[in-house]
């Protein structure tokens, strides 16, 4: 036996030097052990198993920090984005108390355009159908029939409020679509009946050739057409009004002449009684000069010289 054998206390003298120097070289590069695995008897070969067993437990601690790392990523991004929420939650609040004071002021101001302004940013930050009903009705009011229309669209929607389908009718007549108009104005008669409405469907019953359905609306507006109603017309440079009652016999007449083209007298006579009631109804007037031509046209020879 060699002099190492006797000069070492340890337990691995009796290892061949060949064993000694592998084990020795696994000691010096081996890490922290943990307690259990010091338990194991010291051999050669439980040493290699306790080396084993140290490295698998590396591999699981590593995999665990990881694993770590990762989760704590994620928290991180959740936390960075929850807090850019709050921001921008905290940012739109900001922007739309700011916006619904810009609309107070541009009202009281009288400002359309500043009005219009506000009311878009608002419905941008916080979309609201009942806001954008208001919105198209403000560009209606204001001419602006087209862009009333792009706001909320041309078709009938049964869910659609009153001020929706209002701005629809008036839009649509305004752009010359009589048969889309008079859906809208239909669909409002049928939710409150009025004589203002049934004089809008039977003029524009007239326009599309429904001269019979014209004649049922203007009886109902002749019935229900109260004195103190007034209808604005605005053929002419300056806006006037009329009674509307007036407005609904100049429709009747209208309607005789364009049922029966030989009976002018009746229709004339209705226009008189029109007339009548308001001389300075300027449509009327003309309707009625425009009749008497047709019944009284100009001598042949005359039409010849001239």
């Amino acid at each position: 036996m060699p002099d190492y054998c006797a000069r070492s206390q340890t337990r691995r003298c009796h290892l061949p030097p060949s064993e000694l120097l592998e084990i020795t070289k696994h000691e010096k590069g081996a890490p922290w052990t943990p307690f259990f695995v010091d338990t194991i008897p010291y051999t050669a070969q439980n040493h290699r198993i306790k080396y084993f067993l140290n490295r698998i437990l590396q591999i699981i601690l590593i995999v665990l920090r990881t694993k770590i790392q990762q989760h704590m990523k994620k928290i991180v991004l959740v936390s960075a984005f929850a807090l850019g929420f709050m921001a921008t939650a905290q940012t739109t609040t900001e922007l739309q108390k700011h916006y619904e004071a810009f609309y107070k002021e541009m009202r009281l101001q009288g400002d359309v355009d500043g009005v219009i302004n506000a009311i878009t940013h608002l419905n941008v930050l916080s979309p609201s159908k009942a806001r954008k009903d208001t919105l198209a009705y403000i560009y209606a009011n204001d001419n602006q029939h087209l862009q009333a229309l792009n706001t909320i669209g041309i078709e009938k929607v049964d869910s659609d409020s009153d001020l929706a389908v209002q701005v629809k009718a008036i839009s649509l007549k305004a752009l010359n679509q009589p048969k889309r108009a008079l859906e809208h104005f239909e669909e409002l008669f049928k939710r409150s009946p009025n004589a203002y409405l049934a004089y809008e469907m039977s003029d524009l019953k007239i326009q599309t050739g429904d001269i019979t359905g014209a004649g049922v609306d203007i009886e109902y507006g002749i019935a229900n057409a109260k004195d103190e109603m007034k209808y604005a017309f605005y053929e002419r440079q300056q806006p006037y009004e009329v009674p509307l009652k007036a407005a609904f016999l100049h429709l009747k007449g209208l309607t005789k002449y364009n049922n029966d083209k030989n009976n002018i007298d009746e229709a004339l006579a209705l226009i008189d009684e029109a007339l009548a009631m308001d001389p300075n109804f300027n449509l009327a007037s003309l309707s009625k000069q425009a009749l008497e031509t047709r019944k009284n046209p100009p001598p042949e020879a005359a039409e010849k010289k001239e």
